[in-house]
């Protein structure tokens, strides 16, 4: 087994999460590959040398036994989840972030979480992605676990015709749209006034931002339709994000959404439900008074 290794220079690294991590996967006997950014803080924080055979820019080589931890926050595993060469590869996300809806595991148990891996202990989920095409250059190809959002570049707000099928919705005028996986309702689709959604519900979710008609509110649609939107700016730019990734848009451009062919495989560390999480991030239940 091998466990491809993931983080970014801006996380706060924590060396003794980090020194138990190398040293539980030395003796566990998983072998290892890291990508450059964290190999070259795992040397600086503990004093170690990473042989250059271990290191990878993008996991092309890596196979079905294969399991992904990202070291960071949600960011650093939206961020890792661009780099699986497959979707047959579970990520198992430790979180050194804030919140940490996706990297459940708090890092204070990394020992036992290895331990697990290793045994195939481990419960995990399918998670169902957004792909998307359209009117702006995003490369071979464009996925989101989280959401899509399309929105204004500048003061200038912009309106937003919006098909699933051949059934218009609506046109949102305002700062924008976001439409949202499960998985992301507690993202940016929930600061958009969006519903919190269990990630197996099979739906996406739109979410217009700040929109200019009071009436607009979020609406659920089944996730085996397609999603058009086409975009009027009369500042002439707006912008698309996909998870962590920001393109340029021009006015008049149309842009298709679908349920992408292939599903997130994301770890439960200790079989941590949705809502477990949601009562802990959330702090439901809490009494402040």
């Amino acid at each position: 087994m091998n466990i491809i290794l993931f983080s970014r220079k801006q996380v706060n690294h924590n060396p003794e999460q980090l020194r138990t991590l190398f040293a539980t996967m030395q003796r566990l006997g998983l072998n290892y590959t890291i990508n450059e950014d964290f190999a070259a803080v795992a040397e600086n924080l503990l004093d170690i040398t990473i042989p250059r055979d271990r290191r990878y820019d993008r996991c092309a080589q890596a196979t079905d036994s294969d399991v992904m931890i990202p070291y960071g926050g949600d960011g650093t595993l939206l961020e890792a989840v661009q780099l699986l060469p497959n979707s047959e590869i579970p990520v198992v996300g430790i979180n050194c972030g804030r919140l940490g809806y996706l990297t459940a595991d708090n890092g204070e148990g990394i020992e036992e979480l290895l331990e697990r891996i290793a045994k195939g202990n481990i419960s995990y989920q399918q998670r169902d992605m957004l792909c998307v095409t359209g009117d702006f250059d995003y490369g071979e190809k464009c996925i989101a676990l989280n959401e899509v959002a399309v929105h204004r570049h500048g003061a200038t707000m912009i309106s937003i015709e919006t098909f699933v099928d051949d059934n218009r919705i609506a046109t949102y005028h305002g700062d924008g749209l976001v439409i949202s996986t499960p998985t992301g309702s507690t993202a940016y689709s929930l600061s958009a006034g969006g519903p919190v959604v269990d990630p197996m519900c099979n739906c996406f979710i739109l979410s217009p931002i700040a929109p200019h008609n009071l009436t607009m509110r979020p609406v659920v649609v089944p996730n085996n339709i397609a999603i058009t939107l086409r975009l009027h700016s009369r500042g002439g730019e707006a912008f698309l994000s996909a998870d962590n990734h920001t393109y340029s848009l021009k006015d008049g451009a149309t842009i298709h959404l679908k349920r992408a062919e292939e599903q997130l495989i994301l770890a439960t560390p200790h079989n941590n439900t949705f809502y477990d999480t949601l009562r802990e991030k959330m702090m439901w239940g809490v009494d402040n008074r």
